[in-house]
């Protein structure tokens, strides 16, 4: 047990310190080819952010352990909202006036909706990856013609004011993009063979190491970039981490690994975590929209998200002891 656990702690290290150079990269990169602030962060950031959940779904998928691919997913997007956002919210309430993450809190409701539809028969088949994929590559389009309007958006500005802050040559900048990329893929080769080897030492299945774990795991980048937004004031940036990742997750990430393998999906994913994370997203819409001005997340409602958080945890921490 001492291998797999090295493995898996010294994985995570390594994943969110190249999701980190990754994500730099990434974004310095599209600023060198005159990618828009706006589109840098609502595309290249967000996917980003989710690469690791990305590569450590997919390798999962390839290798037969579809409660890992599945548990990372679903578990990252509850992660996100519970954890990373209460977390935020209760350290500096967030007030969102991006008409653009207005617009994406009813397409997460129903991209969550397609994905609770998609596990009720009790599996992700090849035909409902692809219609994730097909989902994802519209989104990506009306994203991308959205951004390329060039209208005046707050995530545009604070995104511009990032970068403003320094932006690493182009050579550089490629270079971290390359070696993010390739020590991601290393990184969650060692989490992903770690997790399944304590998983099957303690008798417990790959979902539930999946859903703690791994999820938490590969949600860091988006919880130190969220953390670090809201201190600076960039309340759309923290929150636009959050969207674009679960998007990205439900959408692509889910999509891969059910492109490369079918996945199982046991009663338990529709009935408690799908639940869990539909309630969560629909939270998210009634405290984030702002019906009536620029939306907001108190220290009261980030604290209620912490609680539902650590409740479902603790739920599922009974299936570990």
């Amino acid at each position: 047990m001492t291998l797999p656990l090295l493995a898996l702690v010294s994985g995570l290290a390594l994943l969110v310190w190249s999701a980190d150079r990754f994500v730099e990269g990434s974004a310095a990169t599209a600023r060198h080819l005159g990618m828009p602030p706006l589109l840098i962060g609502m595309v290249i950031v967000g996917f980003g952010t989710s690469a690791p959940e990305m590569v450590v779904s997919a390798l999962a998928a390839w290798q037969g352990n579809p409660g890992i691919a599945l548990g990372n997913a679903y578990g990252s997007n509850i992660t996100n909202i519970a954890l990373i956002l209460g977390l935020t919210a209760l350290i500096k309430p967030i007030v969102v006036h991006s008409a653009v993450l207005r617009r994406e809190l009813p397409i997460l409701i129903g991209v969550t909706a397609l994905a609770a539809w998609q596990t009720g028969d009790g599996t992700i088949s090849r035909g409902d990856a692809s219609m994730l994929l097909g989902v994802f590559v519209g989104l990506m389009v009306w994203t991308l013609w959205q951004g390329m309007k060039k209208k005046a958006d707050t995530l545009g500005g604070e995104m511009e004011r990032e970068l403003a802050a320094g932006v690493p040559p182009l050579r550089r900048a490629i270079f971290w993009l390359a070696v993010g990329l390739a020590l991601l893929i290393v990184s969650s080769r060692l989490l992903v063979w770690g997790a399944v080897e304590i998983a099957h030492g303690l008798g417990i299945g790959d979902l539930v190491i999946g859903l703690t774990v791994v999820a938490v795991g590969t949600s860091l980048p988006e919880l130190a970039s969220s953390l670090v937004a809201a201190r600076k004031g960039e309340h759309d940036i923290a929150l636009g981490n959050i969207l674009g990742s679960n998007l990205f997750n439900t959408l692509a990430v889910v999509g891969i690994a059910g492109a490369i393998r079918p996945l199982a999906a046991g009663p338990e994913v529709f009935h408690r975590d799908m639940m869990v994370m539909g309630v969560l997203t629909l939270s998210l819409f009634l405290f984030g929209y702002g019906f009536r001005g620029p939306g907001r997340i108190n220290r009261v409602e980030g604290s209620v998200l912490l609680l539902c958080y650590i409740g479902y945890t603790w739920h599922l921490m009974r299936f570990l002891f």
